[in-house]
């Protein structure tokens, strides 16, 4: 367990969010399947609630304007010291910004960007609201995967960006690394090559804890939601991959493991 004590260091994955069209069926589905409850604001970027597990805040869901058909999708944000800073070195580096730099009320400031492979990720420099207060927990977030077609050219992106130091798995089959902050893993790259999904492209896989992975797929189809990829035995423990009703995936691993 891991609570938010202080700022975090720039890079660090801080704060997940999702932007839907339901938002009242959105909440009863994640409210049922991780006990979320939830308290309104900010609203800058329109109807926007913050999901709390034991009265801690884990996540956001807000609500798409109507006429934006956006990719359904849950979007990690990395921590900064200067998101316009940062927003520059973006679009330095053959990123794009999207959303932003705008202020979020009092909580912070944020810009939201797409790396040279199109993956989507939030930038956010915090003010009152320092992200997630709680991790690692069932119901909260356990890791972020960014699923590519290969690591090497888009790694270099996010150590020119937020100055990871990298990990590679050594293996003549498997392209993966983990992206590191003063010697500790905050977050992975997965080249998955022609097994990327056409619909999705590269993509940021937000991964939730939970007690038990094969009651909690049962739970995601009772609430509306689908299975991806069933569970599974992985290097991260057990694992399956699911989406919510309007379609957001994500994955779903068992606490501890």
């Amino acid at each position: 367990m891991t609570e938010a004590a202080a700022r975090r260091a720039p890079g660090t994955p801080c704060w997940v969010s999702l932007m839907v069209h339901g938002m009242a069926a959105t909440q009863e589905f994640y409210g049922a399947l991780f006990g979320w409850d939830f308290r309104p604001g900010p609203q800058q970027l329109g109807p926007y609630v913050r999901a709390l597990l034991d009265g801690k805040e884990v996540a956001g869901i807000g609500r798409l304007p109507a006429d934006r058909h956006l990719p359904i999708a849950w979007t990690p944000y990395l921590a900064s010291d200067d998101v316009d800073a940062t927003a520059e070195t973006v679009r330095h580096c053959g990123g794009t910004v999207g959303v932003g730099p705008l202020d979020a009320a009092e909580a912070g400031r944020l810009a939201i960007a797409s790396d040279p492979s199109g993956a989507v990720f939030g930038i956010w420099q915090a003010a009152e609201h320092l992200g997630m207060a709680l991790t690692g927990v069932p119901g909260t977030v356990a890791w972020n995967e960014l699923v590519t077609a290969e690591t090497a050219s888009v790694a270099k992106f996010y150590q020119a960006v937020f100055g990871y130091e990298e990990e590679a798995v050594v293996s003549a089959d498997f392209d993966y690394l983990t992206l590191h902050l003063r010697g500790r893993p905050v977050a992975s790259v997965h080249g998955v090559g022609h097994a990327l999904p056409r619909d999705r492209g590269s993509h940021w896989m937000t991964y939730f804890a939970v007690d038990d992975v094969d009651d909690a797929v049962e739970r995601v189809a009772d609430l509306g939601g689908h299975v991806v990829r069933p569970a599974r035995d992985s290097s991260h423990g057990r694992v399956a991959t699911v989406a919510d009703p309007e379609g957001a995936v994500f994955t779903v691993v068992e606490a501890g493991t």
